[in-house]
């Protein structure tokens, strides 16, 4: 069992860490013995979920990681339905669009169009965020029952990211709790200060949220003015209602051992 926790850990961090990480730096983060570290890595590089690269001595995640990774068919049916109408978002916002899914307490960026500005905000696809400080993460826990969001943020440390962001359960509940009557929800600079975004939900068949889609506007380009995020919500929620019914058709879920 230590083996595996340990495993996943080094999978976990080279997954988010895609520049590589060095022995040492792995040793650190993870708080490994060395020989342990060494002898795992080694084994993990011989069946290819890790790469070592020779001349910089970097660990990265290897192809198998990315073959069982394609595997993983909800997720994968999931993006390709919703890109066109991330794409359409974006064309018509001009802005960043991306597409999440709730996994334990974090959001997890499945799908994602780029604005054409130079200033834009910088995230990737398979990279996570703590659900709380994100508006796509306020949609996904919104849809949660009271007891299991309880249940999942039990012991969780909530991060001071700026000076806006969330800080205990009592405030994310007032948060999601104005989300599930709006039917959308905010991140004014919670995560990244000067990036506004503005998330909507995306429902399947049965009527729980698979996925959210969000918006995400440096403030040089939101004048915070009423009419501005009215032009945002009923733009998401014209393509998000779209893709929901697509996604409802489909008869597309993701698993619950995700969310």
């Amino acid at each position: 069992m230590k083996s595996a926790a340990r495993a996943l850990d080094v999978l976990e961090h080279l997954a988010a860490t895609p520049e590589g990480a060095s022995f040492p730096t792995l040793c650190s983060e993870l708080n490994l013995p060395k020989s342990s570290l060494h002898a795992l890595l080694a084994t993990m590089v011989e069946r290819g979920w890790v790469y070592l690269h020779e001349s910089t001595r970097l660990y990265r995640i290897g192809v198998r990681a990315w073959q069982v990774g394609r595997s993983f068919v909800g997720l994968e049916a999931l993006a390709q339905l919703a890109q066109p109408h991330l794409e359409a978002a974006s064309d018509e916002l001009n802005e960043t669009v991306q597409l999440a899914v709730l996994d334990g307490t974090d959001n997890v960026y499945v799908a994602k169009v780029d604005s054409d500005h130079p200033l834009q905000l910088v995230s990737r696809v398979g990279s996570r965020l703590p659900a709380y400080a994100t508006g796509l993460g306020k949609v996904l826990l919104a849809d949660l029952e009271p007891e299991e969001l309880r249940r999942r943020m039990r012991g969780v440390e909530f991060q001071r990211f700026t000076d806006r962001t969330i800080t205990d359960l009592a405030a994310l509940e007032r948060a999601l709790a104005e989300a599930r009557a709006n039917g959308f929800a905010q991140d004014e600079g919670e995560y990244t200060t000067g990036v506004f975004c503005v998330a909507v939900p995306i429902v399947g068949a049965t009527g729980a949220v698979v996925a959210a889609m969000s918006c995400s506007v440096p403030s040089p380009r939101f004048d915070g003015t009423d009419q501005a995020r009215a032009a945002l919500i009923a733009t998401l929620s014209k393509h998000g209602g779209e893709l929901s019914r697509r996604v409802s058709t489909a008869a597309i879920s993701v698993s619950h051992e995700l969310t």
